[in-house]
């Protein structure tokens, strides 16, 4: 069984954003890059079906800038096979991503592609849903179990009030919430070895996919401050407050 699991570079989850001072997008100036974290568990669970004999092989598929080789280097690292880079220095949106990995799934027949459920940098929760719908694949979405057998993969997914678990056949989409594993940490012979395995580097063109993107940023602003808590000496100023400042109540 062919596993494809999509990795994308993202700003560390340890980074402060900035944003530039003209508003016009984040400041990624001498800022450490990493692979989404939601990707890393994807990662860690298609290898986990190779090692327990399930999955035969894992691709890792990223799409940007020569600079996403850094993460599939580590998407190798930790046990995938292979990988393809679509390079492009556009800038894609979720359904040009979604479009490509179309492509690659056409090119590729993967008995199952697992991703992030959402990418940290955007949190926009879409490419594995509109993955499904232009493929024309079942998928199931936020998983904390997965088990394949007998070309169907089980999916358990939290729901509100409890647990959810579907029945996919293959092929099939998986995208990962954080309980479904702990990735592991490349040892450095693996960090070694994934120099050497084989890394595909694709454009858009050859794919045959146009990802010129019909939404546009027009401003990029910094949260709010948060305002300093204050403390109150009484329940009675408490409610009052809620009620009358706060208007909650």
């Amino acid at each position: 069984m062919k596993v494809l699991v999509a990795v994308k570079r993202v700003i560390d989850y340890n980074v402060k954003v900035r944003v530039k001072a003209d508003n016009s997008d984040v400041d990624l100036t001498n800022v450490k890059m990493a692979m989404n974290p939601f990707d890393e568990i994807a990662v860690e669970e298609a290898v986990r079906l190779k090692e327990s004999g399930t999955a035969t092989e894992v691709v890792a598929v990223s799409m940007g800038g020569k600079e996403c080789q850094e993460q599939i280097r580590t998407a190798l690292a930790l046990g995938a096979d292979r990988g393809i880079l679509v390079e492009t220095d556009e800038s894609l949106g979720s359904l040009s991503v979604a479009k490509l990995l179309k492509a690659v799934v056409d090119e590729e027949k993967p008995d199952l592609i697992i991703l992030g459920k959402q990418a940290i940098d955007s949190d926009n929760n879409q490419t594995g849903q509109m993955l499904g719908a232009l493929a024309g694949l079942p998928q199931g979405t936020f998983a904390s179990e997965v088990n394949v057998a007998d070309g169907k993969v089980s999916v358990t997914r939290e729901i509100d009030g409890g647990l959810q678990t579907v029945s996919l056949s293959l092929p099939a989409i998986v995208t990962t919430d954080l309980r479904l594993n702990e990735p592991r940490y490349a040892s450095l012979p693996n960090i070694m070895k994934a120099k050497r395995k084989p890394l595909d580097t694709k454009t858009p063109a050859d794919l045959g996919v146009e990802t010129s993107s019909s939404v546009t940023t027009l401003k990029v602003e910094s949260p709010a401050e948060r305002q300093a808590g204050i403390k109150v000496a009484s329940v009675e100023e408490l409610v009052e407050k809620l009620k009358n400042e706060a208007k909650v109540i």
